[in-house]
């Protein structure tokens, strides 16, 4: 087997949108075998017969709430007993909710935090031992919102969610340091994917939103699970405690 992940055990969440279908075609393609899960059964086994038809390895496991921490240690056991081992975690399931203040309820709160950091967290924990032995890597989903805000985006709970991701990203690399395991977050600038096709749809939003990126465009699906797969292979083996941007330039100016 050849490719940058050869024979590697990649547990990746959320395979059923638009950044984790390009991840686990990315993942696969390098040799790397895929165990996805969403709570959307009919897109993450799309997901699964498209990885195959490509002649990769994916299993996959739908419905999977991670919110859930028993549902996490299913998930963990599962890849176990398809693959035996696992060796990179991609953290990249959530469900964002926006508002302003004023209008973010109690429950909003909480079940915005539950969707964005407690499944990271849950999920992390119960693959720890496994990433021990293996002396694997954990890649988190941020967002470039954990550590910019936009006037045309009401983004309080998930600018707070995302920059504790980040901020969770770098204890786990100081924990994970003694054991072999490298953890490392991407934050994403705005991606041209499933979730933001509604936004995008409107014209003068996205219009004030491109002239933030020096690029002048927004990102793909495939930029972002590429970036992904440097930090959970090899290439990147003196890499760990770091938010990698990937924003077409929206941070630097």
């Amino acid at each position: 087997m050849t490719g940058r992940l050869a024979g590697k055990v990649c547990v990746i969440t959320g395979t059923g949108g638009s950044m984790g279908r390009a991840s686990a075609l990315a993942f696969a393609r390098e040799g790397g075998l895929v165990v996805g899960c969403d709570v959307a059964v009919d897109s993450a086994q799309e997901t699964v017969e498209l990885v195959r038809a490509a002649g990769g390895a994916m299993v996959s496991l739908q419905p999977c709430v991670l919110s859930d921490p028993a549902q996490c240690a299913r998930l963990v056991d599962f890849a176990v007993r398809e693959f035996g081992r696992i060796d990179v975690l991609f953290n990249l399931a959530a469900r964002n909710r926006f508002a302003w203040i004023e209008d973010v309820t109690d429950e909003d709160w909480d079940g915005a935090r539950r969707d964005e950091v407690d499944l990271v967290f849950y999920l992390t924990r119960a693959a720890w031992p496994q990433l021990k032995a293996s002396r694997g890597v954990v890649v988190n989903m941020a967002s470039l919102n954990g550590s910019l805000s936009f006037k045309l985006i009401p983004s309080l709970s998930h600018t707070t969610n995302k920059a504790a991701v980040i901020g969770m990203t770098r204890q786990l690399a100081l924990e994970g340091g003694d054991h072999g395991i490298r953890v490392n977050s991407i934050s994403p600038g705005l991606i041209e994917s499933n979730a933001t096709r509604g936004d995008l749809a409107d014209g003068e939003w996205a219009r004030r939103m491109s002239e933030r990126t020096l690029l002048g465009r927004f990102g793909r699906p495939e930029e972002v699970a590429n970036v992904a797969l440097f930090l959970a292979c090899d290439e990147s083996s003196y890499v760990t405690g770091v938010d990698l941007v990937v924003d077409g330039g929206m941070k630097v100016w």
